[in-house]
């Protein structure tokens, strides 16, 4: 690596004086459980408005401190949304669906961030992209851990995995930093974009699919750390 690339990776992946691996680590364990509470309240029948305000709700009840970005809780159709685009109102769980989860909490002076994919009934092709979502982020997961791709190369590599997967890569959602609050005073731009290895514990990946004719997708995003935090 070049002095140069060097000096860029150590600017964006600077940290503020109150980060430590074993904070953002607890950060971490605290955005998942979070998501899977969300989960196991979410019900066919519900309208998504409805699913946002009790998650907020859940999120308040165990001291979220802010939010570095909203709640997103996406239904049906909104599955197929942008991250920060407004969701179609009104949208209806079914009763065989698919909803994911998109948290960035802030408790005291560290960051959270994490989503998943949850499907209610019996629909075999949403059971499948919601898993494949997640296999997705764990196949250029490990591509990031055994490679010395840049990020760049990594979101290259899952556009070409989705294709053969038979998704649909929304490459407006390809990971960013995470801090302590807030990381966007250090890097507030995309992990597709930097040209060098991503270190783990500092960056996010987010792997976004959609059915190549529309009508729903999958999300999942967690940090960049070796497998030993998947067991």
């Amino acid at each position: 690596m070049s002095a140069v690339l060097e000096d860029k990776q150590t600017e964006l992946e600077g940290v503020g004086p109150a980060f430590t691996k074993e904070q953002m680590l607890a950060m971490r364990g605290k955005t998942r459980a979070a998501i899977h509470e969300i989960a196991a309240a979410v019900k066919s029948g519900m309208v998504e408005e409805d699913a946002v305000a009790m998650a907020k709700e859940i999120l308040a009840a165990k001291d979220m401190v802010r939010g570095w970005h909203d709640v997103y809780v996406r239904f049906g159709t909104n599955t197929l949304k942008t991250f920060g685009a407004e969701s179609d109102p009104g949208i209806v769980l079914g009763e065989n669906d698919i909803f994911f989860i998109d948290i960035g909490p802030v408790w005291e002076d560290w960051e959270g961030d994490g989503g998943d994919s949850f499907v209610v009934g019996h629909d075999a092709m949403k059971k499948k992209c919601a898993a494949d979502a997640k296999g997705l982020f764990h196949t250029v997961r490990h591509e990031w851990e055994n490679s010395g791709k840049s990020g760049k190369a990594l979101y290259e590599f899952a556009v070409e995995e989705a294709q053969v997967m038979g998704w649909e890569l929304n490459m407006d959602l390809s990971g960013h930093r995470l801090s302590d609050f807030p990381h966007a005073a250090i890097y507030d731009g995309p992990l597709a974009d930097v040209d060098f290895k991503p270190s783990p514990l500092l960056w996010v990946l987010e792997i976004h699919i959609r059915h190549p004719d529309g009508g729903y997708g999958a999300f999942f995003e967690d940090m960049l750390l070796d497998d030993s935090y998947f067991v």
